[in-house]
């Protein structure tokens, strides 16, 4: 008795064993079919591509690709400070040449440089010269401050702009389109459909990684415009005082004077034209009245 019942005992342990591992297999996910359709692999690809997030990519991608919200959310951090800064100063100097090479190096003792510059000269005009300088943000107040040694400062003037919340936008996109690049990569790795549904794949493939390109392009240009303020620098020459090379300044002032001794002649005898006639009708006017006036005046009594 004890060896039948010790067999029936063996028995019903084998069949807990088959019957758990039955239903294992009964639990588990049937795998994907990696043929899927056209209209099936569009619904994945448009998913995804809601508003730029990928939170419905979760219900068809591994476990691997989803991500927590909070760790999407820690994956977009923002810089301290995220501001362009772009300045403008008028500088009045003696020698132009002078002063362009000091601005040159003021900008290199600032771990800046020269991105552009330019000088313009006319005849019987001020020189004047354009230096745009580049220089780390952090130093440019003191390259600014430093411009006050190079002439007298005529204006200055400084403008910023806060690209932060571009900079999170376009860092949010860029993640987007990095997930939605490895489900294409998992997608193309794992399909055995048709040569279409490949074709398709790989063209959105080219398109994301296109779109990450151009983010990441984006990100770079906002980064070096915040880490490296610009500064136009514009110096200038005072007016010339005298006359062009090879004019006599003493002839050159007897005729400015003689032109303005001319010119308020000229000025006198326009503004006689215009009051002699006045005065003259106002004699005739005088001349007419007058025998009427001595009629109407009261003579005093006989005596």
């Amino acid at each position: 008795m004890a060896r039948r019942g010790l067999a029936v005992a063996r028995v019903g342990a084998v069949l807990v064993v088959l019957l758990g591992t039955g239903c294992g297999m009964m639990a588990r996910p049937a795998p994907t079919r990696l043929g899927m359709s056209d209209s099936g692999f569009s619904r994945i690809v448009e998913t995804a591509r809601l508003d730029g997030k990928v939170a419905g990519v979760a219900t068809v991608a591994p476990a691997s690709f989803a991500k927590p919200a909070d760790q999407a959310d820690q994956s977009v951090r923002l810089p301290n400070q995220m501001i362009i800064r772009t300045g403008q100063v008028s500088i009045q100097v003696d020698s132009l040449e002078r002063a362009v090479q000091q601005v040159t190096d003021l900008a290199t003792r600032f771990g800046g440089y020269v991105a552009n510059s330019s000088i313009s000269t006319g005849e019987n005009s001020a020189r004047t010269a354009t230096i745009e300088v580049k220089v780390p943000t952090e130093r440019y107040g003191g390259t600014l401050d430093g411009m006050k040694a190079i002439g007298t400062v005529r204006s200055a003037s400084t403008a910023t702009e806060d690209v932060g919340e571009e900079f999170v936008d376009v860092t949010a996109r860029m993640t987007n389109a990095r997930r939605l690049e490895d489900r294409l990569l998992t997608v193309l790795a794992t399909r055995t459909g048709k040569l279409e549904e490949v074709l398709g794949v790989e063209r959105e493939l080219a398109r994301v990684r296109e779109e990450i390109e151009r983010y990441e392009g984006r990100l770079r240009y906002l980064k070096a415009q915040v880490s490296m303020s610009t500064l136009a620098v514009t110096v200038f020459e005072p007016g010339p005082i005298v006359g062009a090379p090879g004019e006599n300044v003493i002839v050159a002032a007897f005729e400015a004077a003689w032109r303005n001794f001319v010119g308020v002649f000229a000025g006198a005898i326009a503004l006689a034209g215009g009051i002699v006639p006045i005065v003259v009708l106002a004699g005739l006017v005088l001349l007419g009245i007058r025998p009427w006036l001595r009629r109407a005046r009261p003579h005093p009594p006989a005596a």
